[in-house]
């Protein structure tokens, strides 16, 4: 029954993404943006939302909370829509529609042939990180979870692995050994820190205690090598700026507790910046 609806979803977004494809990046991205706003509160996630906004915002009024969602749901479709240009803006006319502030961080990893861990969240379009730093000559390696769609995971996979990052590393046991493989040939890491996982530590998040990954601690701990976070924001329509901020270092006498409670202050401070930009249905603090 599970693989029957999940055919139908399928097939339905192979639709919309040939819709988009002839409508073109830009009023595709508005018009899934306009209609994620219509659809979103019927979500079952309509709950979570609310109670995770109230949970990082406990003063927040009604009127904010609702820009919040609606913000969120408008960045949802856009990113949806625009999976059919990832192309596009890797090599493409949208390759100008993303800039970058702290290019020259980049350029002095790339000189010491330094490895790193880049972190972020999922804000923005989020997918548009690690394409631009595996474009920029970094030896880069991507954690990602599959989706629970076995059809449209088999697309999603080719586009990230053609366009995004082409070692993409899937997340669990068998996945964390290939990475530790990878980091023995001096590959970087980037991870997305802010999903729920049942393989993670209680760490503070907003002040309360959220499961989360441990996989940056484990690797400063293992490899003594810094953490660079990294922020992308949607400035207008499909405009978007990615700032590359300067590597975090942790002294080994850290925990990996320690560690990844200052991992997620970084990860508020850039939740805070745009809050309608992050994706607040994920049940960080079931």
């Amino acid at each position: 029954m599970k693989n029957i609806k999940y055919l139908f979803q399928f097939l339905l977004i192979i639709f919309l993404f040939i819709f988009f494809k002839i409508l073109g990046a830009n009023l595709s991205s508005k018009f899934s943006g306009k209609i994620f706003e219509k659809i979103g509160p019927f979500f079952r996630s309509k709950k979570v939302i609310n109670s995770n906004i109230k949970r990082a915002f406990p003063d927040i009024n009604l009127e904010k909370l609702e820009n919040i969602k609606s913000q969120m749901w408008n960045n949802f479709g856009r990113i949806f829509a625009e999976y059919m240009f990832i192309k596009n803006f890797r090599s493409g006319n949208l390759n100008s529609q993303i800039s970058i502030k702290g290019g020259e961080i980049l350029e002095e990893i790339k000189k010491n042939n330094q490895q790193v861990i880049f972190i972020s969240g999922h804000l923005s379009n989020f997918e548009l990180m690690a394409m631009c730093l595996e474009k920029s000559g970094i030896r880069l390696a991507a954690i990602y979870r599959p989706l629970n769609n076995i059809y449209l995971n088999k697309i999603m996979e080719r586009i990230r692995k053609k366009y995004i990052c082409n070692k993409q590393i899937k997340k669990g046991i068998g996945g964390l050994k290939n990475l530790i493989q990878l980091k023995r040939k001096k590959y970087s890491t980037a991870l997305m820190i802010d999903q729920r996982v049942s393989e993670g530590i209680l760490s503070n998040f907003f002040n309360q205690k959220a499961l989360t990954t441990t996989i940056p601690a484990q690797l400063i701990k293992k490899f003594n090598i810094p953490v660079v976070p990294v922020y992308i924001e949607r400035i207008k329509s499909i405009n978007f700026e990615i700032t590359i901020n300067k590597p975090l270092t942790f002294p080994l006498s850290h925990s990996q507790e320690k560690i990844t409670d200052e991992l997620n202050k970084v990860l508020e401070d850039m939740i805070i910046k745009n809050p309608g930009q992050w994706i607040w249905s994920h049940n960080r603090w079931k």
